[in-house]
């Protein structure tokens, strides 16, 4: 009991809604009335971070019952790795959902939507799964969680709280991502794209802006087991939005390392992943000096000076395509060093290139202290959930 509150099982307390094949629809422009399709992709359309307000396709006829959630449910993946995206929106109007998605329902006068949502929100979806080579959600495993019930009010009361302090988080991802966008704009201001080469600046192959001493390469086949005073390497996971995530890197033995010392790393040397998800670009920080990658990422020697330039070339939407078109394999896809060699940059004048590294860098900093704040965020948010479902707040 949390301060008197009643306790019941989520599944006394709302409907659950499965999804199912959709109906033929069109495309949505606003239409009023009728039913969203949605889909799990749908969930990530611009506007669509907390409520559903708009989908790519619509119908005016309803689908199936028990796959056409009302206006007012809570939408979630409940298949595959889209669960682990841990996402959750919350429906404006009534929906048909796919087999991807199930919906909850709260039961009008009894548990408020928004204190639905910011309840589940402290859920790890993916812990809550079953099945082994496919993840499952199912009704029976959200059916028996318990769920608090303060009178109407205060569950109102509490989910204003937190719906404004997570607005601060929801506003401060929003400019990461703006600065995100920013480095891309000004490369495609300053260069174009850079298969089209509109500057009509000389084509030369990757290979003949790397380190003649340092080649291309790739790293490490077999880490060993995690050792904390070991040597550190960077996984393909490790390389996120342009950068390295630091948070839960790993280390192996330095004789493992020293048998592949060839793939060393230095300070400003770009890593590429060729294995599994390719194309994921990043530059090695200081703090990475001296560490090792894995079979799955090259490493890619290139000046201090064109580092930056390169990097945004090759995270270009068109060099990724060429990267793609030269994928191969079918359990793990991948492209061969031969390929990475060959992809095609325009080299304009280094001064050009120089410009653009002092201005990603300065985009780079203010990234840094939003993602500082951010995390700071996080904590706090986290600890006022905390609270407010204790009946502290």
């Amino acid at each position: 009991m949390n301060n008197g509150w009643e306790i019941a099982p989520l599944g006394k307390v709302v409907d659950f809604f499965a999804g199912s094949s959709l109906p033929p629809g069109e495309s949505y422009g606003s239409q009023s009335g009728g039913y969203f399709l949605m889909r799990v992709s749908d969930m990530n359309l611009p506007g669509n971070e907390v409520e559903v307000r708009a989908c790519r396709n619509w119908s005016p006829m309803p689908g199936a019952r028990s796959a056409t959630c009302p206006a007012g449910s809570l939408i979630i993946p409940k298949r595959g790795g889209a669960i682990s995206t841990n996402k959750k929106r919350m429906t404006t109007r009534p929906s048909i959902l796919d087999p991807n998605l199930m919906a909850l329902w709260p039961h009008p006068g009894k548990v408020d939507l928004r204190f639905l949502y910011q309840w589940l929100q402290r859920f790890d979806l993916a812990s809550l799964t079953t099945g082994s080579s496919v993840p499952q959600l199912n009704k029976k495993d959200l059916d028996p969680l318990p769920f608090p019930l303060p009178p109407l009010e205060d569950q109102q009361r509490i989910a204003r709280v937190l719906d404004r302090a997570d607005e601060l988080r929801v506003k401060r991802r929003s400019a990461l991502a703006h600065l995100g966008e920013l480095t891309k704009s000004i490369f495609l201001d300053m260069f174009g794209n850079p298969m089209d080469n509109p500057r009509g600046d000389e084509v030369r192959p990757l290979v003949e802006w790397v380190d003649v001493n340092r080649p291309i390469t790739y790293g490490i086949l077999k880490p060993g087991e995690n050792r904390a005073d070991g040597v550190k390497y960077i996984r393909v996971v490790d390389i996120k939005d342009g950068a390295i995530d630091l948070t839960d890197i790993r280390s192996t033995t330095s004789e493992i390392s020293h048998q592949y010392r060839r793939s060393t790393l230095r300070r400003n040397d770009l890593l590429m992943s060729i294995r599994g998800h390719v194309g994921r670009l990043a530059q090695v920080p200081a703090a990475l000096e001296g560490a090792n990658i894995t079979q799955d990422s090259a490493r890619l020697a290139v000046n201090e000076d064109s580092a930056r330039y390169v990097m945004e070339c090759l995270r270009s939407s068109g060099l990724q395509r060429w990267m793609k078109q030269r994928v191969k394999g079918a359990a793990v896809q991948g492209i061969n060093l031969a390929d990475v060699k060959m992809i095609p940059l325009p080299t304009p004048p280094l001064a050009l290139q120089q410009e653009f590294a002092h201005k990603a860098i300065t985009i780079d900093h203010l990234k840094s202290k939003h993602s500082a704040s951010l995390s700071q965020l996080d904590e706090l948010f986290a600890s006022l959930q905390d609270r407010a479902f204790r009946g502290e707040l």
